[in-house]
């Protein structure tokens, strides 16, 4: 999916493109900034202004990120173990759990123009 995020420093949108499952309503994405250490950019950004557009081959949808906790997260992340086998051998090359993101949709909300 294409996500554009609001830059936390800049204000300004910032694209990237992230691989993802859904979940009922809700898009999951791991946030990894490949396997190395540090948050990628676009989840920084996210924890700093939390609403977001995506798109889909489907069209674009107005989303709230947040952070899968507790049982919660082990379920998404045994999803993503489903698509990627060596799931929890790249994960340990990092010093920190990976936050798998959860975005919700915002009902009533209509996307803003692409930038």
């Amino acid at each position: 999916m294409w996500l554009t995020t609001m830059g936390r420093r800049t204000g300004r949108p910032r694209g990237v493109i992230v691989a993802y499952v859904e979940d009922g309503p809700h898009l999951v994405t791991p946030a990894m900034n490949g396997w190395g250490e540090g948050e990628p950019a676009w989840w920084l950004n996210l924890r700093a202004h939390p609403e977001a557009m995506v798109q889909l081959v489907s069209g674009r949808r107005t989303v709230r990120a947040r952070a899968a906790t507790g049982d919660e997260r082990a379920r998404l992340w045994d999803r993503w173990r489903e698509i990627e086998k060596n799931l929890d051998a790249y994960a340990a090359k990092r010093s920190f759990e990976t936050t798998v993101v959860v975005l919700e949709p915002l009902s009533g909300h209509r996307p803003p123009p692409v930038p």
